[in-house]
């Protein structure tokens, strides 16, 4: 038995209320699109308003649809599969009783709420045939980049550091692309991310099951330094071991990156620090032993020898030392080198982040291609989340996670009350008070440009 559709999707049952036994008192009504439970994705609008991110996409996205039907604007139907995933509805299938919601009404067109949005069926040709193209899925691409650029245009950056890393996606059945990654240990996809150091996703791209970490990492990184070659004063990059390849460092050196990627280990570069290999003489200590060293490598496959920074951490109970080498064309001590590149590690943070707070992972199409496309529309969603977070959010909950935010942001209840002219949403004052969403419309109303002064 299917619960998908509402039977009464305007709010007029005739069926009456239900009870519940524990409490007879109480009388339970369901009036469809006379409430919502998604309320908080208005201020994601208003922050999309201030920055003119979905009219954006708008024009960048070729109007693919044949015939007379155009009802749904392509700039609605983008709307209202990224604000769906914000709000958690990851599936077409959602969009059935999601076009009656008022709150997805009102994100999608100012005349949403005079109408409703678009069906299950619509939304699917949306995501699955119009922006399956090539020329389609090309500009999804480069949307999230565009987006960074217009909130740097209201918050102007002078350093920008770079994070690639790769994850997984796993499949259940026999989709386009999927295959066995021993390193996972699971069918899946393959996807690689790049993040910058306020945890936007500048790019990404799905990619097969069994490709390696590294595979197409320049149709990835040379789109992004490529606009910001003329950008930033002071560029970054990080990566892990997947991305020790002399062709990496020789692009960054050329583009003026200063770098730290961590090198898999070799016989040669232990020999390097053989000194600091020797376990210390005594009683070991109840805590970690670091040494660092700083010495110059060159591999067989370098054009030029480079710096090369090692860690050893000696651990009490164990009897071996752990040791870590960085290849850099940073400067600064050995220990600041270690201290920079360890924040990596936020990059697999913000990974995981997208797997709760818009299961980016969720990847259930058949076709490759409309994979790639969910991917695409779940970065686009990420995003947005994460502009609010950093641009909006009162410093008292800047720590909140995206999921925190959808829980407690995204997830208000409120009832519409019309007025004549004007829609009222008489929203619950729970998790988030009415001066916290204030504060919070508020910091978006200085994100808008200024008006033009009249001659």
């Amino acid at each position: 038995m299917g619960f998908a559709c509402m039977k009464h999707p305007a709010g007029e049952s005739d069926d009456g209320a239900l009870r519940v036994d524990f409490d007879r008192r109480l009388r339970l009504q369901f009036h469809g699109s006379r409430i919502t439970s998604d309320a908080g994705l208005l201020a994601y609008r208003e922050l999309d308003a201030a920055l003119g991110l979905t009219n954006l996409a708008g024009a960048a996205l070729a109007e693919c649809r044949s015939g007379k039907n155009t009802r749904h604007l392509l700039t609605g139907l983008f709307r209202q599969s990224v604000f769906g995933r914000l709000a958690g509805y990851e599936d077409v299938n959602d969009a059935e009783r999601l076009a009656h919601d008022p709150a997805m009404c009102a994100v999608v067109d100012r005349s949403g709420l005079d109408r409703r949005a678009a069906s299950s069926s619509q939304m699917g040709r949306f995501e699955t045939a119009w922006l399956a193209g090539e020329a389609n899925l090309a500009a999804l691409a480069d949307l999230p980049g565009a987006w960074i650029d217009k909130v740097h245009a209201r918050k102007p950056q002078t350093v920008l550091v770079l994070d690639m890393d790769s994850s997984v996606s796993e499949t259940h059945g026999a989709q386009e692309g999927s295959a066995y990654n021993g390193h996972f240990g699971c069918t899946c996809y393959h996807p690689l991310f790049l993040f910058n150091q306020f945890g936007d996703l500048e790019r990404c791209a799905l990619r097969p099951g069994n490709d390696h970490s590294a595979d197409g990492w320049r149709d990835v990184l040379d789109p992004v330094i490529a606009r910001y070659r003329h950008k930033m004063k002071r560029r970054y990059f990080r990566g892990d071991a997947a991305f020790a390849n002399p062709e990496v460092y020789e692009l960054l050196e050329a583009e003026g990156y200063k770098y730290t990627i961590r090198l898999p280990a070799n016989s040669v570069l232990q020999e390097s620090i053989g000194w600091l290999l020797t376990r210390p003489v005594g009683r070991p200590p109840h805590e970690v032993r670091r040494c660092h060293a700083s010495f110059t490598y060159q591999a067989g496959s370098w054009s030029k020898p480079r710096r090369v920074v090692a860690k050893v951490e000696w651990h009490p109970g164990e009897l071996y030392p752990r040791v870590g080498f960085i290849v850099t064309n940073m400067t600064r001590a050995a220990e600041r080198v270690v201290a920079f590149y360890n924040q990596r590690g936020t990059a697999e943070q913000w990974i995981k982040e997208g797997k709760n707070a818009v299961t980016w992972t969720r990847l259930s199409c058949h076709r490759f291609a409309a994979n790639a496309v969910r991917l695409q529309l779940h970065a686009l969603a990420y995003n947005l989340a994460n502009f609010l977070r950093t641009l909006a959010l009162p410093e008292a909950v800047r720590q909140w996670s995206l999921t925190t935010l959808r829980n407690r942001l995204v997830k208000i209840g409120a009832r519409i009350v019309r007025h004549g002219r004007s829609v009222t949403f008489q929203m619950a004052e729970v998790a988030v008070p009415r001066a916290l969403f204030e504060q919070i419309l508020a910091a978006i109303a200085k994100l808008r440009p200024s008006p033009l002064a009249r001659c």
